[in-house]
């Protein structure tokens, strides 16, 4: 008799059957982590990933259930928890329920965009969600479209390959803090090493940048950075948008941590002069609050994405385009690519601007509070007043050595999940603060552990 197959995602009723196993071993492997982080070390998670798997492959496999609650089990006791308030080293946000919930309706539908007979409703969901994104971003350009990318890096290189095949070639000029992508995209695309501007504030140096624009020949990038990932510092953007104009430049704003601002009323104007750029990245997974992956490049002009289009007749050949199916490969450098967007659709309905500002709103005023308690805090410094929500600082008079002992020392015991950065030429412990859920109890917390872990 043969077995029958198991059931597929499609089937409510089987997902249904299916979720308690899930939700519950969540909920034991966070209780059985018991902090931010799992205790012991890369060899200790390893061993214990090891001793709850047994073999990966059996022979007869373990049924549904059991197998959901022993990995799912082992994936939450071993996980760095971005909804731990003291887990806040890294531009890793605690996704909101609703967008993980939209997102298991996503992965159960399984539609792929990469042609419409695949995602017919995905793909005009999508076309609406980036436009209207576009739109928030380039809100005086007549025609903005925005691509859905896997975050900051596939965004930046999008970018540069979109001001390659604009001009043929280009130089790319950067911020001494730019995110290191640039360097890889630009590698990748066949164009020069990135001319580095100097960034002696953590900031792009207007003057340096006129100068470097002055003494560079051909197409120019200039990509300026709203939200650096070391401070969160945003660069000059008026200025250099004027400098880049003045020497007849294209300006592409890595807005991946910064670009979320612009849903609040209260610090939107930090963004000034974004709106200047010819291409913006944005990352909803990070200030948006939404399960990895969910970034944007958005665009002033969409017909800058023509240069992205590709044929292959199995998925757009030309008399289904003309047709009137829509065109999906030129919408990404992927080809099978699931439907991230579904998640971002149902954020952006039910919070609205205005509860997506709160949000944001409240991870600031975190940083701010933070930063008020280590200026209290007569054994730390205070690198600089936050710009958004990263907040570095370190123990006096210690070595950079100390420092470093200090965030492995948080790590490997599991009691907290700092950063680091290096800035004014040391190194700082990095706190970003992305959960709004966090209080001023355990900002204090933080406080208590660093000093408490300080050697004297």
């Amino acid at each position: 008799m043969r077995a029958e197959p198991p059931p597929l995602a499609a089937d409510p009723t089987a997902l249904r059957g299916l979720l308690p196993a899930v939700l519950e071993a969540l909920r034991d492997g966070a209780a059985a982590r018991g902090g931010p982080l799992p205790a012991g070390g890369p060899e200790v998670v390893g061993r214990q990933v090891r001793d709850a798997l047994g073999r990966v492959l059996p022979e007869r496999g373990t049924g549904a259930e059991e197998a959901l609650r022993t990995v799912v089990h082992a994936l939450a006791a071993g996980a760095a928890d971005p909804a731990h308030p003291l887990c806040a080293a890294h531009l890793h946000t605690p996704p909101l329920a609703l967008a993980a919930a939209a997102d298991l309706a996503a992965s159960a539908l399984n539609p792929s965009l990469d042609s419409w007979d695949q995602a017919p409703a995905a793909s005009a969901l999508e076309a609406l969600v980036t436009a209207a994104l576009a739109a928030e971003t380039f809100p005086d350009a007549p025609a903005p479209d925005a691509l859905v990318t896997t975050g900051g890096t596939e965004s930046n290189q999008l970018a540069l390959l979109l001001a390659r095949e604009r001009h043929g070639h280009t130089r790319v000029v950067v911020g001494a803090g730019a995110h290191h992508s640039f360097r890889r995209a630009a590698w990748l695309l066949g164009l020069p090493e990135p001319v580095t501007v100097p960034a002696p504030n953590g900031t792009m140096d207007p003057v340096a940048l006129d100068e470097a624009l002055t003494d560079l020949r051909g197409p120019l990038l200039v990509a300026a950075t709203a939200g650096t990932t070391d401070a969160g510092l945003i660069d000059p953007l008026p200025e250099i948008a004027d400098l880049c104009a003045a020497h007849g430049a294209d300006l592409h704003v890595d807005a991946a941590y910064g670009g979320p601002v612009l849903f609040s009323d209260t610090h939107r104007p930090l963004l000034a002069g974004l709106d200047r750029a010819r291409t913006v990245t944005v990352d909803l997974h990070k200030l948006g609050w939404q399960p990895a992956a969910a970034g944007l490049l958005a665009v002033r002009d969409a017909t800058d994405l023509a240069l992205l289009a590709h044929t292959a007749d199995y998925l757009n050949a030309d008399d289904d385009t003309e047709a009137g199916l829509p065109d999906l490969l030129g919408r990404s450098l992927r080809t099978t690519r699931r439907p991230d967007v579904v998640k971002t659709a149902v954020t952006l309905r039910a919070l609205g601007r205005t509860g997506l500002g709160a949000l944001v709103d409240a991870c600031m005023r975190l940083a701010r509070e933070l930063a008020d308690l280590v200026e209290k805090a007569p054994g730390l410094a205070l690198y600089a007043r936050p710009t958004l929500t990263t907040v570095l600082f370190r123990p006096h008079d210690v070595p950079d050595h100390t420092v470093a002992e200090l965030r492995r020392t948080l790590l490997t015991e599991g009691r907290a999940v700092l950063g680091r950065a290096r800035a004014d030429g040391r190194l700082w412990l990095k706190a970003t603060l992305l959960n709004p859920h966090a209080t001023p109890g355990d900002l204090e917390e933080i406080i208590t552990l660093v000093e408490g872990s300080t050697p004297r």
